[in-house]
Parts: structure tokens; sequence; C-alpha cells
């Protein structure tokens, strides 16, 4: 058969298939479990008409039934599109629309939403996750559909800077390569690496770096359900976790643990964080334990990182994401394509084996991102003399709450059919939890923020929903071409949270 992702759990199923694979809460699979099971999964898509290439949506929080069938999904030749659990139906109506996904596999909670999802016109087959799990037991299975290269193997959604969703395509090389690549720089991801996840399987780290960097290099996926900051620390101690990943509101709340002071730390060889801003004294934490933060700057397109900072130089440079890796370059260059000098702001690009091939059925969003080699970030960042690069600020006009990406521009289409409202800008607010959270402004009649918060909530998932509402009778200001001008609400507002209260 031909190499691909899937071809590594037939090959530690035969050499150490009785070693746990995936462990989840109190339930776990060994590899030989996962990969007769995952058989199973994609001898019943065949069955049921998943050709190769079909899109196949995966919705549900962390279980090891999702794990089994995105292995399941990929070995069949489908290409896997992981759902957020936490998006309501509108949206998910929009990504399995984009996505051309003609089946979902889905968890009890969101049968519901599947449902109106079909109410708004998208035609669906469904299969529970509990018919899922009657595949677990049963005879031994290999099967497993062959994949070239550049097959695509899963569509990963980003929100661009104009609010419309973009189908990241992850093929099978880019994928082996990410592993390939990681192998040779990360001490914590080698075969056998343990890893801790406490984020959604159906986010890029989850798949990415969980499921086929940890499947492939035969290690054990720890991943919970739920965040618990005590339980988690207990889990790297009980594991002998190699690596773990996540933004600094993980890394914090573990830290705030009353078992974090007293915990051994020591197996961690691989401890990455990016999404905001880490502050110092949450680096010296882990120092403090042996444990080394590493930064990092990277995006969907990159298949989650693109450059770390190197261990031996975070704490001198805790500001810095490394310099690239071994195969991925990174530069920072000018508005006329000229390289920046060191210490000089620009937009930062990269070129490596896990740089997508482009956006699904998006030509055009793909052209823009994808010249002469490189991927250009539409970020703003700087390199010093010996190469490392920090990051400054985002081109595009995206919020990052958690870690997560939630567009100004869908917010802003949402409020803007609120009756009374007259204009809107989305801007980000600090957050001393989630690094920003979304701040809207509103000008219009007969407005109160209660409402605008409940249509937000109405239609879309609660991360992105804003923390702060102002309303305002006179208008926006706006730059001379008639466009709202966000850097002077930015300037006006830039003590929202001293100045402002919540609403939410």
């Amino acid at each position: 058969m031909a190499t691909s992702v899937a071809s590594a759990l037939h090959w530690w199923a035969r050499r150490k298939g009785d070693q746990q694979a995936v462990v989840v809460g109190e339930d776990a699979v060994t590899y030989r479990e996962l990969q007769d099971w995952s058989g199973r999964i994609a001898r019943r898509l065949v069955g049921q008409g998943v050709s190769p290439g079909d899109r196949v949506g995966l919705l549900s929080a962390n279980n090891v039934e999702w794990v089994a069938s995105a292995w399941g999904i990929i070995k069949a030749g489908g290409v896997l599109v992981p759902l957020n659990p936490r998006l309501v139906a509108s949206e998910l109506h929009t990504l399995l629309a984009d996505a051309g996904a003609g089946i979902v596999l889905v968890a009890d909670a969101h049968e519901a939403a599947l449902k109106e999802v079909v109410a708004l016109g998208h035609d669906l087959d469904v299969m529970g996750l509990d018919e899922i799990g009657r595949m677990r037991a049963g005879e031994q299975d290999d099967f497993r559909i062959d994949l070239a290269p550049e097959d695509p193997v899963a569509i990963l959604f980003t929100s661009g800077s104009t609010g419309l969703s973009k189908g990241v395509v992850c093929t099978n090389r880019t994928l082996l390569d990410i592993v390939f690549e990681n192998s040779l720089t990360d001490p914590g991801m080698h075969p056998g690496a343990r890893t801790l996840l406490l984020l959604p399987l159906a986010f890029t780290p989850g798949l990415v770096y969980g499921v086929v960097i940890t499947g492939v290099l035969g290690g054990t996926l720890v991943a919970e359900r739920e965040m618990k900051p005590s339980r988690a620390v207990a889990l790297i101690e009980k594991h002998r976790i190699t690596v773990m990943f996540g933004v600094p509101l993980i890394y914090q709340a573990l830290a705030a643990a009353p078992e974090f002071a007293d915990a051994d730390l020591s197996s961690l060889d691989t401890a990455i964080i990016g999404g905001a801003a880490v502050p110092m004294p949450l680096l010296n934490a882990y120092a403090a334990k042996g444990v080394v933060l590493r930064q990092i700057y990277g995006m969907t397109e990159v298949g989650g990182v693109a450059t770390a900072t190197w261990p031996e130089e975070a704490a001198e440079h805790p500001d810095k994401c490394g310099s690239g890796n071994v195969f991925t370059e990174i530069k920072v260059v000018r508005d006329d394509g000229t390289e920046c000098d060191p210490d000089e702001d620009g937009e930062i690009l990269m070129r490596g084996p896990g740089v997508t091939p482009g956006y699904w059925r998006d030509p055009e969003n793909s052209a823009k991102a994808l010249r002469d080699g490189w991927l250009h970030s539409g970020d703003l960042g700087r390199r010093d003399a010996q190469g490392r690069l920090t990051f400054v600020d985002r081109l595009k006009d995206l919020i990052i709450t958690g870690g997560i990406n939630v567009s100004p521009f869908e917010l802003e289409a949402v409020i803007a059919k609120i009756p009374g409202v007259t204009e809107v800008a989305v801007i980000a607010a600090p957050d001393d939890r989630f690094g920003e959270t979304p701040a809207a402004i509103v000008s219009g009649d007969s407005l109160d923020a209660a409402t605008i918060v409940e249509e937000c909530n109405r239609q879309m998932a609660d991360y992105k929903v804003p923390r702060y509402v102002i309303v305002r009778d006179e208008p926006l200001p706006r730059l001379p071409s008639g466009k709202i001008a966000k850097p002077a609400i930015r300037t006006e507002y830039a003590d929202i949270s001293a100045t402002h209260q919540k609403v939410r």
C-alpha cells in the first residue's frame, strides 16, 4: 500500500499492539484496538458510499470515538472536516457547505444542531457516534484505502480578516512532513511520545499534534473532555507526559492549581505556548519546575507551528519565537517585497514542508496567500540580527481570545442586522484571562447591550460574543474613503477594560 499517515497505525498495532494509543478520561484504546476499530469504521463508510476525496464532517466533544472516527475517515480515503462542537447551526451550515460535506459523524449532544443545518437546506447523511461505539468490538480489520502524497487528508477551517471561512487543506505529504520535522527538533516528540491535550480535538493542535503526530510516532495521546487544572497536573505525573501545548490561559490554570507546587513535571521535555502574550511570571513559574515554556509562532496554514523559541534561549528571549525550523524558513518583508533590516517591522512570510497547498476550492485567496513559494501571513513581525522572530501585531483584523481566532467582520455582520443599529465596529479589548476579548462599539437608536448580547448568543458560539458593548449616539469615525476608522476607534477605546464594565 502507498505510504500514508494511517500506515503508522498498522505498524504500531503489530509492534506494540497492547500499548495505549489514546486515553480520554477513564477510557483507553490500545494500538491494536484502534487499528481494528478505525478499519471497521472505514469499511462502513466506504460501504455507505464514501469515495476517495469525499469530505466527511466530525462533530463531537473529546472522546475516544472522535479519534477512532478521524482515523476511520482517513482510512476510507475521505477528507476529514473537524467541526468545533461549540458552533451553532448557522455556523456549521456555512462550513459544511463550503467543504461540500455530504456525511457527518456526530455525537448525540449535537444531533439537534445538525437537524437545524438540514432545515437550513443542507442535505446530510448522519452517523451517530453511538453507532461508531458499537463498532469497537469485532474481528481484526486492517482495511485502508491507498493515499497518494498529494491527496487531501483534512480541511481545517480558519477565519480570515474578511470573516469568510477558509478551508486550509492538509495533504498526506504535508502531515507526514510536519511529523518528520518536529521529530528532529522537539525532544518531547519522539517515538513513544506521550502527549497531553487540554484543547478540543477538532482544533488544529488537537488533530495535527495530538492525533497525527502522536499516532505516527507510536505515542500515547492523553486528551481531556474538559480542562480541570488539578486533574491535568496529576495526568502529567501519571502518564509521564513528554509534550504538551496550549495557550497561556491553560498554563496559567495549571500553575494556579494547588497540586502544581509539589508536582513532578520532570518528564515534560516539550512545552509549547502561543496564541497570546506570555507573562514573565508564568515563564518563571514553570522554569522553577524545570520546564521551559517555548513561545511559538504559526497558523493553521502551516499546520500550527512554524517556529518556536530554542529551549536554551527561552529565558533570555521570552518574547522571541525562534528563527524557523530545520526545513521551515521565516522572513520579514516590506510592502515592496524586499527583506527588512534587523529590528525593522514588516510582514511575516514562511515556506516549508508543512505549508498548505492552498485553501479548499478557493483559488483567489490561495493566490493571495501563496506567492512565489512563500506563505504571506498577514502578520506584522521583526527579526533581530540573529534571525530570531518577534510577533508584533496582526495586519489582519483578527481577535485572538483564549487562543481562538474571532473575526470582527463576522460579529459586525450579526450586530449590523439588529434593528436600530446604524453602524458597528468590533475591536479587541485586553483581558486578563483570555488575552483579548471582543468589544462592540455600536451607534444607533433605542439600543441596549442586553439585546445585542442576546442576538449574538443566538447566532454564534459563546467565545465570539462581545464582553464589552458600548452604545453611543454619535457616528463612528470614518476614513476619507468612507470606511470606518478602526485605528481611531482603537485609540479612543484603548482603556475600555478600565473605563467600562463587562456586559457578561
